[in-house]
């Protein structure tokens, strides 16, 4: 395995350099919109620590990222009307993992629904919009 890239896209958010659509923080995680989803609402979660993966992750920034990642996951049910969640998490390239900093993907789901193929932007107006309702569910939790 690797060594951290702290130059790597999600290490940049962090320190501000690249902007994001951020809807939940705290003192070690950080919960922003992400900018292909999959799903209306998908999110992603990161702790504010470095580390590539779960594989080299340790218990405290695990144990963060999930209460975030749960605290969240309530938020985008009640926010989009939701009947479940899927929470995705990928490990090394071979795992399908493409930026190498520990991150969880939200996405709410509905019965039935299909999520829209990987790699396409989405519009930024409505990721805006989705994260109002997510920050306003929080509020409401």
């Amino acid at each position: 395995m690797s060594a951290y890239d702290p130059d790597n896209i999600f290490a940049k958010l962090l320190r501000g350099e690249i902007p994001s659509t951020r809807v939940y923080e705290d003192e070690e995680t950080l919960a922003f919109m992400d900018i292909m989803p999959r799903a209306d609402g998908h999110l992603l979660v990161i702790p504010k620590t470095p580390c590539r993966n779960l594989l080299d992750a340790g218990p405290a920034q695990m144990a963060a990222v999930m209460q975030t990642v749960q605290k969240l996951s309530h938020a985008v049910i009640r926010a989009f009307g939701a009947d479940g969640v899927t929470v995705q998490q990928f490990n090394e390239a071979a795992g399908g993992q493409e930026v190498f900093h520990l991150h969880m993907h939200v996405l709410p789901r509905r019965e039935g629904d299909q999520l829209r193929p990987p790699g396409k932007m989405g519009d930024m107006a409505l990721i805006q919009a989705q994260a109002d309702k997510i920050r306003a569910a929080l509020d409401a939790i």
